[in-house]
């Protein structure tokens, strides 16, 4: 039986807002991270007209907006919808999909996009609900997930090789919209992998290795890749430049850009350390965490490094990390 939750999913939208302790959060939806200059104008003047001046990158390379006073989160639909920000008012929560983000494959991610939202029963799917484009996103626990014609299923290669992979990501995710009960995540429903690979056909026995494979910040070809410390972006900063998000809260932008206030090596402390909201954010956080980190960096680390104002550890990332929890008294390292 698919697993029972005891509350409804709450994922915020760019409408659907979460009233945090610092006002309205939007997340909106940018599938496969690519913005134009136009749209990401779009998103810094919502932050610093409506918001609070930031733009929060997270782990699926959408963008949150904080901040926001009651009644403005009709204002920002409106002008999300004027840049094609918000191609479906129904839709728009369950419009996760990351890609590799140096890879040739935005036309793909659009396609797939409009599809989904084409199929009404799909507005009901959850806002975890996660597809994953290339083989450097598809350890990233997408619950549908494409690397060539190689159908991942629920994080693992399910043996199906698809001739038409947007026709194939649609019927996986109706399928998984019938089966999944209030289970949020395909993983969590009982055999769900064997009975969308029963019903879409014949899995072979050759098995792609899920993979992880982060864009380092530096020079790549004619872009560069700029992380955003803690994933919180001065909305002042790019303006007129086309974006394109990562799920490891950096920038790919042209070569040339200005990345004053970003970081461009690997060698920057910034590099693998980030941290949940914190207060005054966060009302149920422990810590001013941002704060804390802050005045930790330049402390020597090796890997990945994340700090949780709570127990819920929010925003930490997937595989090794080393993690500093708040506790009221200091923070609980976890390895």
């Amino acid at each position: 039986m698919p697993q029972e939750r005891e509350r409804p999913d709450a994922c915020p939208g760019a409408v659907d807002v979460h009233q945090a302790a610092d006002g309205g959060l939007a997340r909106v939806r940018v599938p496969g991270g690519t913005l134009s200059a136009v749209q990401f104008d779009a998103l810094r003047g919502a932050a610093l007209e409506l918001g609070d001046g930031s733009l929060e990158l997270t782990s699926r390379a959408n963008v949150q907006i904080r901040g926001l006073r009651p009644g403005d989160e009709h204002v920002l639909g409106a002008l999300l919808a004027d840049v094609g920000l918000l191609p479906s008012r129904t839709h728009e929560r369950m419009r996760n999909i990351i890609a590799a983000p140096l890879e040739d494959n935005q036309a793909l991610v659009d396609e797939i996009d409009r599809a989904l939202c084409a199929v009404d029963e799909l507005a009901d799917l959850p806002g975890r609900f996660l597809v994953t484009v290339g083989a450097g996103v598809s350890g990233l626990g997408g619950d549908i997930g494409l690397v060539g014609d190689a159908l991942f299923l629920a994080g693992t290669d399910s043996g199906l090789r698809v001739t038409d992979p947007v026709a194939a990501v649609v019927a996986a995710s109706r399928l998984f919209q019938e089966i999944r009960g209030s289970a949020w995540r395909l993983s969590e429903v009982d055999s769900g992998v064997r009975k969308i690979t029963d019903a879409l056909g014949v899995p072979g026995s050759e098995r792609l290795v899920p993979t992880v494979t982060p864009v380092a910040p530096g020079v790549h070809g004619d872009a560069v890749v700029a992380g955003v410390p803690l994933g919180r972006l001065d909305a002042r900063l790019l303006a007129g430049v086309p974006v394109r998000i990562t799920p490891w809260r950096s920038v790919v932008v042209p070569l040339g850009t200005d990345t004053s206030g970003l970081f461009t090596s690997p060698d920057s402390p910034w590099h693998g350390v980030s941290a949940c909201t914190g207060r005054p954010g966060c009302a149920k956080s422990l810590s001013d965490v941002r704060a804390d980190v802050t005045a930790w960096i330049g402390t020597p680390h090796a890997g990945r490094v994340h700090w949780s104002g709570c127990a819920r550890r929010c925003g930490r990332p997937a595989g090794d990390v080393v993690e500093y929890v708040a506790t009221g008294d200091g923070y609980e390292e976890i390895r």
